[in-house]
């Protein structure tokens, strides 16, 4: 296989996604508050599945890593 098709093949692939329960854990919230963070357009990137909710790895990780603060009133990220 061409190095031009490998590329184009890893770039056609799929991050390693999480259910809402897993992303969860992974962020250590409860499955409620990831939920409502979620309804509230205030959570973290998410796809959908038909019905099923997705959450891929680096943007959970972006997303904690803009959730940085100092202090009560001085946020980092």
């Amino acid at each position: 296989m061409s190095q031009q098709r490998r590329k184009s093949a890893r770039s056609n692939e799929l991050p390693e996604l999480l259910t809402a329960a897993e992303a969860a854990d992974f962020l250590n919230l409860s499955p409620t508050t990831l939920s409502h963070y979620r309804c509230q357009g205030r959570g973290p990137i998410y796809r959908k599945h038909g019905w099923r909710i997705f959450y891929a790895k680096p943007d959970l990780v972006d997303w904690s890593n803009r959730q940085r603060w100092s202090s009560t009133g001085d946020r980092l990220g």
